[in-house]
């Protein structure tokens, strides 16, 4: 009795870790073929520019590969010198703790052919260097397959994205005034010391 309860305790478990551990990005087949519109090294401003993004499936893999695909979710991912000493932009292969693709350009239902969409950066997008991936997913909602804008050393195709700096000429005249002010006050209130002593 002990034995089977030890067994189904072990199958349950393996069960569970095998669920958990959710899918990898090794083991996704790059059938999707995705270009951005940015040509490589081109800086766009967040808030201002867009990118019209295009993806289909690869006609060279065979008829039939794309049969699970439901749904494609396409995202801004950070090239890896944009990713260097910074752990919350970090690759890993397992898809749910990875962080390389944290912005959102769109989700459509798949088609084969003739996707196009045209995304507008949004402002919150950080200062950093990019490339655009795009997700097959199947009815679970699981990634099946990806394809990129970049080779797979993600090393070509990138572009930048300058974010909006949240300075304006406006708030360094008042920082200049207020800084002016507070050393005429310094001085005036040292004068005045001196003055009251003698």
């Amino acid at each position: 009795m002990a034995i089977q309860g030890f067994l189904v305790a072990s199958i349950l478990i393996s069960c569970f870790v095998a669920t958990c551990y959710g899918v990898t990005f090794s083991s996704l087949q790059n059938t999707l073929v995705v270009t951005a519109s940015p040509h490589s090294d081109q800086e766009l401003k967040a808030g201002e520019d867009k990118i019209t993004v295009t993806w289909s499936l690869n006609t060279t893999f065979p008829s039939g590969t794309d049969s699970t695909y439901k749904m494609v979710k396409v995202k801004l991912c950070y090239a890896p010198i944009s990713q260097k000493d910074r752990g919350w932009r970090k690759t890993v292969d397992n898809l749910k703790k990875d962080k390389t693709c944290q912005h959102k350009i769109v989700a459509k239902p798949y088609t084969a052919s003739n996707n196009t969409f045209t995304y507008t950066v949004q402002r919150d997008v950080p200062t950093a260097t990019y490339f655009v991936r795009g997700y097959a997913v199947n009815a679970a909602d699981e990634e099946v397959a990806f394809g990129q804008s970049t080779d797979s050393h993600k090393a070509t195709n990138l572009f930048k994205i300058q974010a909006i700096s949240g300075r304006h000429v406006s708030l360094d005249i008042a920082s200049v005034c207020f800084s002016a002010f507070s050393i005429v006050s310094l001085f005036g209130f040292f004068y005045m010391e001196k003055r009251k002593a003698k």
